[in-house]
């Protein structure tokens, strides 16, 4: 089977993807094929560039991720073209991915911008990750120290949580503790190796 794994900034899908790992599932984040595919020698790296122009890297010459974020949602039509450099050679090895673990029982793509980049076509399933708005920016207030605003901007490029969780085939609340969150990944991993 093959599981979407989705939600909203600041839901904790990698943690949730982390423990379906655990559990025995294989997974891939669309974040850290993002990450290499943007790496230096790569051509999305120069075509970043070309595009954002040199204000976009750090001093080793990779991309600054966080400099390129703020320019990037800032401006809807720069968004879209840093996703058409990227999505498509994401999507690439994500089926490259998917094909060389065909046998597994449970793969997870964990893909940030699943129904926004059209992804659930690569999937038997979709699983959003949920969380509730003031723990959410409580969450990315501690862990990355992101402003309101700046959370506000990013939650308005993604599809809103709401639209995401109509369109899923099962929903994970991560609003309460890890523990109570782990119980409710152990009860799904169950029930989709037993579908």
């Amino acid at each position: 089977m093959i599981l979407g794994l989705t939600g909203s900034l600041g839901s904790g899908k990698s943690s949730v993807t982390s423990a379906l790992k655990q559990l025995g599932a294989v997974t891939i984040s669309a974040d850290d094929v993002a990450r290499d595919v943007i790496s230096p020698g790569q051509a999305a790296h120069s075509e970043i560039v070309q595009m954002f122009g040199p204000g976009v890297l750090s001093g080793d010459g990779s991309i600054n991720r966080k400099a390129l974020a703020s320019v990037v949602f800032a401006n809807p039509e720069k968004r879209k073209r840093l996703e058409a450099i990227i999505h498509p050679r994401v999507r690439e090895e994500e089926e490259r991915f998917i094909a060389l673990h065909r046998d597994a029982p449970l793969v997870v793509l964990e893909i940030p911008l699943l129904f926004e980049a059209g992804a659930e076509s690569l999937c038997d399933a979709v699983l959003v990750v949920a969380v509730n708005e003031r723990e959410r920016v409580a969450r990315l207030k501690a862990s990355r120290g992101m402003s309101e605003e700046e959370i506000a901007r990013r939650l308005a490029a993604q599809m809103p949580q709401e639209e995401k969780i109509r369109r899923a085939d099962y929903v994970i609340d991560n609003s309460g503790t890890w523990e109570q969150t782990l119980q409710l990944v152990k009860s799904l991993y169950r029930e989709l190796l037993a579908s």
